[in-house]
């Protein structure tokens, strides 16, 4: 990569960083290439030049930060943790995500661009669901997870865990002790409501 490669790559990254900033606590429609510009410290005029349009650049920050999220889930699943590490993981990056984007972001994304939405679909189905499958299947072969249980019934209930963590996370009634909640909600998902002691 010569100079003006490796500077043409900064000022782009430089963009990108800015935006998902921006995303965070701005929805798609509030943000303006004007105000992406003056942040990012560049002309409008170089935006459009690198993206072409700021559904194109908000579409490939998007992309960037969901395989960026997609890779590292990839590499705790496939990691060394326990199960339980790995549920407080999922948990936690789902509240990651929540504070990454304005809470209109993601429904926007997915409502107004069908490529935002055939995106996300696909690597789910693609990279999610397949690791998700061998995160149980190796849970069931070290008996963390109950034989009993189907791949299926595990998948929709991480997934309703998943969906619902993020607000509870948020709760004001939680914020001062987000930690002990986690550990109760891991502590739910292992056990029931009736605790460790039960299973005895």
């Amino acid at each position: 990569m010569n100079g003006f490669e490796r500077r043409a790559l900064e000022i782009k990254d430089r963009i990108k960083e800015n935006t998902l900033k921006m995303l965070s606590t701005c929805s798609v429609k509030q943000i303006r290439i004007a105000d992406i510009a003056g942040e990012a410290g560049v002309s409008q005029v170089t935006i459009y030049n690198y993206f072409g349009s700021k559904e194109a650049l908000i579409r490939e920050v998007f992309r960037d930060y969901f395989q960026k999220n997609m890779d590292e889930f990839e590499e705790v699943v496939r990691g060394s943790s326990s199960l339980k590490e790995k549920i407080e993981y999922i948990i936690f990056q789902k509240k990651q995500t929540s504070h990454t984007f304005h809470p209109s972001v993601i429904a926007e994304l997915m409502k107004d661009d069908p490529e935002i939405r055939d995106f996300v679909q696909q690597n789910y189905e693609e990279r999610g669901v397949p690791i998700m499958v061998e995160l149980i299947t190796k849970s069931k072969a070290s008996r963390e997870i109950s034989e009993g249980i189907s791949i299926e019934t595990v998948i929709l209930y991480l997934n309703m865990l998943n969906d619902s963590s993020h607000r509870l996370l948020e709760s004001t009634q939680y914020s001062a002790n987000q930690e002990k909640l986690v550990e109760e909600m891991v502590q739910v998902f292992f056990y029931g409501i009736c605790g460790p002691e039960s299973q005895k």
